[in-house]
């Protein structure tokens, strides 16, 4: 992002092009009629159509584009959504072939390394010549829309971004749409500094290593295969929720001590590696927590319905963002029609329904990320060591423009050198250690729209099957319904089989056991139909029993929000749309009513409340207290500050605290309830006596912070004092020209890893509830707007129904699509 720092000298020009492109901009092209007034209607010529097409915006600005022909509707899709996304588009692919630092300058030259290091441009560019020839007929129409959008821009029509940044967009390609794909798979599986920090753990005791990384739990509700049945006392409400199972971490090759001095240079250096990829991540509105992004999505069949069809809802979790990373569209062309949300720089739709299926995704977070230690010759730093001897190391060269000053574009070149060994490109290097990374995403074969395509096509469960079939990207969790009343579910995506261990922690690159031999078959990936129970339900928890043989990872999310949205679910004998809505909404944390109701046990045996008139308050506030997260609660705010100490204290008398720092796991729920259930003995650190003075020392530490953070008046130590919701656009920091594209934040409603909620807050980006009895009555929504325009009236114009988790109706059929028309531009071909 730019800072006031690398702006300071251009102010005084910003002001004038502040002046400029906002009082004298021509009147917004995205602006909608308002409810009430009839349809305007506008003709428009537009070069590279084959026939007439036929664009409605309703009152939120949704595209409705109907064309007479495949490769005009995705041409339209192309020029429509540049008018809308155009700069957003741009920024995606810069950001993943590593251009920032052409645009942004020198503070954007080591992200820019990263992604050069991947090589994802040669990848993308590869990939274009391996899709089908009706994918690639899609791609190409798509890149022509957007470029004959470009073709109508001049310099005073430019998207304001553009014209502070002082540059022109390039035209688009289909390697762009491509390239896109490679940011989310960096967002939804990156997991290699996870395998570094698992070697910090490597020398403590098997059993301290398999409570801190737990991989099962009472909780779990895998969707494929039923765990063994859990002891009576283990009850499905949050009641207890002691561990029952977790899986031994596997060993590295040579377990070793691991010094003080290894442990803090291995976290500092990958905490300056997580902070680029976060900036650079959160600037597209792709950052997730831990490096996997967080969801939810689930389907009912019709028995437990009361229309007697079908309900499916999704809610993806990625970093906020303005604009938002969905756009929501409707397409339409004969043999085709298709409604949802789509990348801008993409064609077809990735999530919502056709007339006869719908789907949802969350992120299923298989390991598919391998480090290798390579060995290199030190007299020819070229040169590393095989199982048959010495190779030559490939080495790629590259050329990276850098900004001299924000005043002006000139740029100077960096060049920049890449290893890649037989597994991959060397992305990390520390004291002569260097690393190699083999995944699944640098495979010019890893494509996800090959998948898609089909799936906006598919009529029943065999092609949907035949669709995913032919999905390379990063592994989702696919739900799916019909109108025939059938549901379903698939985990797919390339999973590696690996010829020994499971890469958990970085293998001997000199040696073959830790080479891929292939990916688990398609057949063999997780799937069901119509399964007895009539209810799916996914969150990014464990979705295989134990008696799944194929190795998917260890790190599964805890399965708190899974578990609530079923609780949800199954209280009702019929469901419906609105208690779908109900289950987005919701902010009970399973994890916080755990964790008060168990302070307010050890707290009243021990008597803590009898002289200390702080402990009186916080049993009052905690007594009862059902772990609903809301922006006025003030337990909220205390158990999450609780909560945070008593595992930094826990895991310091544990493991030190170099290995405290360091520790991150998606399923830590697990072990954070374990310790406050259980409070068993061997984890109690050494200064304390009893878990009752822990807790005092937890309960006091956690006020002296709070009241440091947020002052001595604790009526304001509030959930929404601290945590807010912000939607930042890059350029929103510019000092006064910036201004136009700020959001201002607001308090959340619903937690993230710390006390998780099913409506996470400020991550959510989408939510669907499809129904299949009427695809009509379907709801779908975003966080902020469609246009990436302040100006626009569609800029922020969905947040309210956002904030209240109430999307709208996304009407489908003709008719309705008619009915919700506010605007109406006919694109037709220019005369030869």
């Amino acid at each position: 992002m730019l800072t006031r720092r690398t702006i300071g000298r251009s102010v005084l020009v910003g002001l004038v092009l502040f002046s400029f492109l906002f009082s004298s901009l021509p009147l917004n092209p995205n602006a909608r009629a308002p409810q009430g007034v009839p349809a305007s209607s506008q003709t428009r010529t537009v070069a590279g159509l084959r026939g007439r097409v036929t664009v409605r915006r309703d009152e939120r600005g949704i595209p409705y584009i109907e064309a007479t022909n495949e490769s005009d509707l995705y041409f339209a899709q192309g020029f429509v959504t540049a008018s809308d996304r155009l700069w957003q588009m741009d920024l995606h692919r810069r950001t993943a072939r590593g251009e920032l630092s052409e645009i942004f300058g020198r503070g954007q030259l080591e992200e820019d390394k990263r992604r050069r290091m991947y090589g994802s441009a040669a990848i993308a560019e590869a990939s274009v010549g391996r899709i089908s020839p009706p994918v690639r007929a899609a791609l190409e129409a798509y890149a022509r829309g957007v470029n004959a959008y470009i073709a109508t821009l001049d310099e005073a029509s430019l998207p304001p971004e553009f014209q502070l940044l002082g540059y022109r967009p390039r035209a688009w390609t289909p390697a762009d749409s491509l390239i896109i794909g490679k940011i989310f798979a960096e967002a939804l599986s990156t997991t290699w500094p996870t395998d570094l920090v698992r070697e910090v753990f490597a020398d403590i005791p098997a059993d301290k290593r398999d409570a801190l990384f737990p991989v099962a739990s009472p909780l779990d509700l895998p969707v494929v295969g039923t765990d063994a049945k859990p002891s009576k006392k283990a009850s499905v409400s949050p009641k207890r929720t002691h561990v029952e199972r977790s899986v031994s971490m596997p060993e590295t090759e040579s377990a070793r001590n691991v010094s003080t001095t290894e442990i803090n240079d291995t976290l500092d250096t990958l905490a300056r590696i997580e902070a680029t990829m976060r900036s650079s991540l959160e600037r597209v509105g792709l950052y997730a927590e831990d490096g996997r992004a967080a969801s939810n999505n689930w389907v009912v069949g019709g028995k437990r319905t009361v229309s007697g069809k079908p309900l499916l809802a999704n809610d993806p979790h990625l970093a906020p963002s303005a604009p938002s990373i969905w756009y929501l569209t409707h397409l339409s062309a004969p043999n085709l029609r298709v409604a949802g949300v789509a990348t801008p720089g993409a064609p077809g739709i990735i999530i919502g329904h056709n007339e006869q299926i719908a789907w949802g995704m969350t992120n299923l977070g298989p390991d598919v990320q391998d480090l290798y230690r390579e060995r290199f010759d030190t007299a020819n730093p070229r040169r590393y060591m095989t199982p048959t001897g010495w190779r030559e190391a490939e080495v790629r060269r590259e050329e990276i423009k850098v900004r001299k000053s924000p005043t002006e574009a000139a740029a100077e070149t960096v060049h920049f050198e890449t290893v890649v060994t037989r597994h991959g490109p060397v992305i990390y290097e520390k004291d002569g250690r260097r690393y190699a990374l083999r995944w699944t995403a640098l495979d010019a074969n890893a494509v996800e729209f090959e998948g898609f395509y089909k799936l906006n096509r598919a009529r029943n469960w065999n092609e949907f099957r035949d669709a995913l079939r032919s999905y390379k990207g990063p592994t989702q969790n696919f739900v799916y319904a019909d109108t025939s009343g059938h549901i379903g579910y698939y985990g797919a995506g390339l999973i590696p089989v690996r010829r020994s261990g499971d890469g958990s922690t970085p293998y001997d690159g000199a040696t073959d056991a830790g080479e891929w031999t292939g990916f688990i078959p398609f057949d063999e990936l997780p799937h069901v139909y119509d399964p007895p129970s009539g209810i799916i339900v996914t969150a990014n928890n464990r979705i295989v029993s134990q008696s799944y043989t194929r190795h998917l990872t260890h790190e599964w999310a805890s399965p708190v929000r899974a578990r609530r949205i079923y609780e949800m679910l199954t209280a009702k004998q019929k469901l419906t749309a609105d208690d779908f809505r109900a289950i987005q909404g919701d902010v009970r944390s399973i994890s916080a009513a755990i964790f008060a109701r168990e302070v307010v046990k050890v707290a009243r045996a021990a008597r803590l409340d009898a002289s200390d008139h702080k402990w009186r308050e916080t049993i009052r506030l905690f007594d009862g207290w059902n772990g609903e997260i809301v922006p006025e609660s003030r337990a909220a705010r205390l158990a999450a500050a609780m909560r945070t100490t008593l595992l930094t204290k826990v895991l310091t008398g544990a493991v030190g605290a170099e290995r405290a720092k360091a520790y991150s796991w998606d399923n830590r729920d697990t072990f954070v309830n374990r310790i406050v259930e259980q409070r068993p003995a061997a984890w109690l650190p050494r200064e304390y006596k009893s878990y009752a003075e822990l807790f005092a020392a937890v309960h006091a530490e956690a006020r002296e912070t709070l009241s440091k953070r947020i002052g001595a008046d604790e009526s304001k130590w509030t959930w929404g004092q601290l945590t807010q919701v912000r939607f930042p656009h890059p350029l929103a920091g510019i000092p006064i020209f910036g201004q136009p594209y700020v959001v201002a934040p607001f308090p959340q409603r619903g937690g993230g890893a710390n006390l998780t909620t099913v409506n996470v807050g400020a991550g959510v980006s989408m939510r669907l509830i499809a129904d299949a009895a009427d695809w009509d009555k379907t709801q779908q929504g975003i966080a902020l707007g469609q246009s990436g325009l302040p100006r626009s009236p569609h800029w922020k114009d969905q947040l309210t129904d956002w904030m209240a988790a109430t999307p709208r109706v996304f009407p489908f059929t003709p008719r309705a699509v008619a009915a919700a028309a506010q605007e109406t531009l006919t694109l037709t071909p220019a005369t030869k």
